[in-house]
């Protein structure tokens, strides 16, 4: 299949540059239209009662959430004041009747609540709903009023905040903060690429592969944001793999392609031989890697669905671009792919170069490599016992960000969550009027609890309001919310609000993470016991992926849970939580590039046991053949991911270092020292399998 796909790119080479340009401006051009479409929620299960009970609020009570949450703080006195009444209430007559505003209800207007006023008095809270209930609009109206209203009124000091304020910072601080990114790692791969290739041409090669996986992925998800919403995470993400794995790829094809040329063949001789190589090396480790990322899918939450639709299209549009355009783009070079030479030997092959003599050395002391290596990885890991996994909020924001500070100040001055308080549906309710009474006598006497509401009744519903104390997103309040549901209650009763919805989502990741892991542990089973043969091989590979994830989670505890390493990752509030959604993403990234790498390695090994050599020399001459590319891969695919560090938003920072730790120690320490030791140790039998299987096994 591969030696004709070389044939026909070779043959109709022009004709396949031609059509890729074209559809690469038109993924260009309506792609570009994806970034104002993107949302920063999706991370509630639609199927949990807190979903249902969102739906009644909205159906039955009419009931939203307000879109903008304004602490209004007197500089001295109370806000009873007469001079404070008058500034609040010019304030929230401003603020009704801006055209983009349905209602505003304060402590003013509602008559003094005494629930809308802070602690020591000084503050009182006002609720905006915005008529818009699309997300980018309101994102876009969150800024506005923000920028409007958040400082100095008169003789007042308001604080804006809410879920409009939140979301329009969290994705005004990633769009930028990925500019910056991209200013770091581009010119840095570059600079990596020449030093690899040792000339201009060939570096250029594999970074245009990488932007063409951003672009089609950026298509690919404008199309989805007409169906579906859409997380503005996967741009991260997007850029990230898309750059890495495109030019992890292409560092494969052309090095392959230049050591084809390199023995005398022709261009077209070359890369029919290269994609025999090199190309069907590419199409099943990217197989393996999409298969790895489909696994976000199966999550309820469209924050790591989302992940899943743009993993799985930049890997197979970096796939594209390296077993389709590149080709034809290197036939038509031919020898000027090693124009603008920087650096002599680049093209050089040796079978007993450095890598080789790792190799052996290693071969040479299995047992001490193995153990090391080891103790090592049980080192990283040993943090992990203390981890605790949350929920993003206003945490993940600067300390410096506006809306993070509103946050906090709304927090610390009033003693419940008004703005977010725990909604209790009774779909029955007319007719349960002596259990109710007698829930909310045990919910008030609940610890956390500030105060329960008057049941309100529409038609059969009956709806009860109850604030905590503590903020909704945190695992106390998920406790809280077990606590409540494990009351006895009416029959039907279900459970919403902010709080619930944190307590649903974490059981819905929970409830999915077995299906998720056994799907990856089958599905890379299948495949690399497809492309090696081997029945050992896949085993070892797996057990050795869910070690290095380990020690993975428990250095990324001790960096973002205790607060370590804060010189060299840059300042992030410390919350003593790891979000939950972001370590399932870089967990499943983490585990699909290491496949990635463990192709590109067994590979090489493969095809030099193929051709008769022992199992030692097999590992050496293929570790010496694969290892600098392996080697420059991860480095670059860690610097792209590495430069996400730089944001300002912590789950991006958490991304970013917990992808390029992933890779380099993949690169390091199992790839170079624990794979080849145990090759050793395990001989001939690495290449085991019933003879009953063999026939499954994809013949190279």
């Amino acid at each position: 299949m591969f030696e004709k796909l070389g044939n026909f790119v070779a043959k109709r080479r022009k004709g396949v540059f031609i059509i890729f340009i074209i559809g690469l401006l038109v993924s260009a051009g309506l792609g570009s239209q994806a970034f104002s479409r993107f949302d920063s929620g999706g991370y509630s299960d639609p199927s949990s009662d807190s979903a249902k009970v969102a739906e009644y609020l909205q159906d039955t009570f009419d009931v939203r959430n307000p879109s903008l949450v304004l602490a209004v703080h007197t500089k001295g006195g109370s806000i009873n004041d007469p001079d404070v009444v008058t500034s609040a209430e010019e304030l929230e007559s401003q603020i009704r009747n801006d055209s983009n505003t349905d209602k505003v209800i304060s402590y003013w207007s509602s008559g003094n609540s005494p629930f809308l006023k802070s602690k020591d008095g000084t503050s009182g809270l006002m609720f905006v709903y915005l008529k818009t209930t699309d997300f980018t609009e309101s994102d876009e109206l969150g800024g506005q009023y923000q920028e409007k209203y958040d400082g100095t009124y008169k003789n007042l000091d308001v604080y804006v905040s809410g879920e409009a304020v939140f979301a329009n910072a969290i994705n005004g601080n990633i769009q930028e903060d990925l500019k910056v990114a991209e200013f770091i790692s581009i010119p840095l791969t570059f600079l990596l690429l020449l030093l690899v290739f040792g000339a201009l041409v060939a570096s250029a090669m594999p970074l245009v592969i990488g932007v063409t996986a951003i672009i089609g992925t950026f298509f690919v998800m404008y199309l989805l944001t007409l169906f579906t919403d859409v997380s503005i995470f996967v741009l991260n993400l997007t850029t990230g793999l898309g750059l890495g794995l495109g030019i992890d790829y292409a560092l494969l094809i052309v090095n392959r392609f230049r050591e084809e040329l390199a023995k005398g063949l022709s261009k077209e001789s070359a890369i029919v031989n290269t994609m025999k190589t090199a190309g069907k090396t590419v199409f099943y480790s990217g197989l393996t890697v999409v298969a790895t990322l489909i696994s976000l899918m199966f999550f309820p939450l469209n924050f790591l669905k989302s992940m899943g639709y743009a993993g799985a299209s930049v890997v197979a549009l970096a796939v594209f671009g390296a077993l389709i355009p590149l080709p034809a783009l290197l036939v038509m070079l031919g020898e000027k792919v090693n124009k603008g030479r920087v650096r002599r030997g680049a093209l050089i092959q040796r079978e007993d170069g450095r890598w080789a003599q790792v190799a052996r050395f290693v071969m040479r002391k299995p047992i001490t490599v193995v153990a090391t290596s080891l103790a090592i990885l049980f080192f990283f890991i040993s943090p992990i016992g203390n981890a605790k996994f949350g929920q993003v909020d206003t945490d993940q924001l600067p300390a410096t960000d506006r809306a993070y500070i509103s946050s906090q100040f709304i927090a610390e001055q009033f003693p419940g969550e008004e703005g977010n308080p725990i909604e209790i549906i009774f779909p029955n309710g007319s007719a349960q009027t002596a259990e109710i009474s007698a829930f909310t006598k045990q919910l008030s006497s609940v610890s956390g609890i500030a105060r329960v509401g008057e049941p309100q009744a529409v038609g059969n519903t009956v709806r009860v309001e109850a604030v905590q104390l503590m903020k909704p997103r945190t695992p106390v309040s998920e406790a809280l919310i077990e606590e409540i549901r494990a009351l006895p209650s009416p029959d039907g009763m279900l459970v919403g609000g902010v709080a619930a919805d944190y307590a649903d989502t974490q059981g819905a990741i929970a409830d999915t993470l077995p299906i998720v892991f056994g799907w990856v542990v089958l599905i890379v089973l299948l495949l690399l016991f497809a492309f090696t043969g081997s029945l050992i091989l896949p085993i070892k590979a797996i057990l050795l992926n869910f070690l290095s994830l380990a020690a993975t989670i428990g250095v990324l505890w001790w960096v973002f849970g205790e607060g370590n390493l804060q010189s060299v990752v840059g300042d992030f509030i410390v919350t003593g939580i790891i979000d939950t959604n972001m370590m399932v993403l870089v967990a499943i990234v983490a585990f699909g590039l290491s496949m990635d790498y463990e192709v590109f390695l067994l590979s090489r090994i493969k095809e030099e046991h193929d051709a008769g050599r022992t199992n030692t020399e097999s590992v050496a001459i293929g570790l010496q053949k694969s290892a600098r590319i392996i080697t420059a891969a991860a480095f670059i695919l860690a610097i792209v991911f590495a430069a996400f560090v730089t944001s300002g938003v912590t789950a991006i920072k958490l991304l970013g270092f917990g992808v390029a730790f992933a890779i380099l120690l993949d690169a390091t320490l199992i790839r170079a020292l624990l794979v080849p030791a145990l090759m050793r140790l395990f001989g001939e039998r690495n290449w085991w399998a019933p003879k009953a299987l063999k026939r499954f096994q994809i013949n190279h």
